[in-house]
């Protein structure tokens, strides 16, 4: 038992800061499995899954009666459990259309434009709804940068299990406030890696993008190539 809390408690120093090493290798997996999905490997789901468990310990850490001087975010707590819920629906989907033969495990397409106009009501109202709730339970302050930040994971996630290519710009969003919201709280090695996310979330935009275009020309081809009736 004392080997097992020492393994929980370790840090890394750098300088005059410490850094768990439960943050550092939860956000690797988390890394890993954003390669994944930008590959649209299957894997990149159970990968996550083992990340968010890990992470979930460190934004809770008092509450695991860990060590650290970091103050609990209740809402990235909490979206670690709702990236566990919905990585098993969005592994689901993937297993499901590899299995059907396809090569691949997901086909990305755009959102219609009422699903757009929807993703942003919901991350508006989302944001405002959580924020008392995160408020009242005593989460970091500002509250809502933590309830924006759980809103955009909700909907970003699903995206990805949908297969959109707008989820990558909805990560944008997320990173955004994510980045200066970590770094003042003192979560340094998750922080760093929502700066790294922020760029690898516009490449895998792009790539998700070509992706969807060259799909397209695919299908347009062998209907170009029909001969025409007389």
């Amino acid at each position: 038992m004392g080997f097992f809390e020492h393994l929980l408690n370790a840090t890394l120093t750098i300088g005059d800061q410490q850094m768990s090493w439960r943050e550092i290798i939860g956000n690797v997996f988390g890394l890993v499995s954003a390669l994944g999905g930008m590959r649209r490997k299957v894997w990149a789901w159970p990968v996550g899954i083992v990340g968010n468990v890990l992470l979930f310990t460190v934004f809770l850490g008092t509450w695991f009666g860990l060590s650290g001087n970091h103050p609990d975010m209740l809402g990235q707590a909490g979206r670690q459990v709702m990236f566990a819920v919905v990585s098993v629906y969005g592994w689901w989907r993937w297993q499901q259309t590899r299995n059907q033969g396809q090569g691949v495990a997901v086909h990305p397409t755009w959102a219609s434009w009422p699903t757009r106009i929807g993703l942003v009501l919901a991350m508006a109202a989302g944001t405002a709804i959580l924020t008392p709730i995160f408020t009242a339970l005593g989460s970091y302050q500002p509250v809502w940068t933590d309830a924006w930040i759980f809103t955009g994971s909700v909907l970003a996630t699903y995206g990805m299990a949908k297969g959109w290519v707008e989820f990558w710009l909805i990560w944008v969003a997320v990173d955004a406030v994510g980045v200066p919201t970590l770094f003042h709280a003192g979560y340094y090695a998750t922080g760093l890696m929502y700066v790294f996310y922020g760029v690898f979330t516009i490449v895998g935009f792009v790539v998700w993008w070509r992706i969807r275009h060259e799909e397209q020309a695919e299908q347009v081809e062998p209907a170009a190539a029909l001969p025409s009736e007389a």
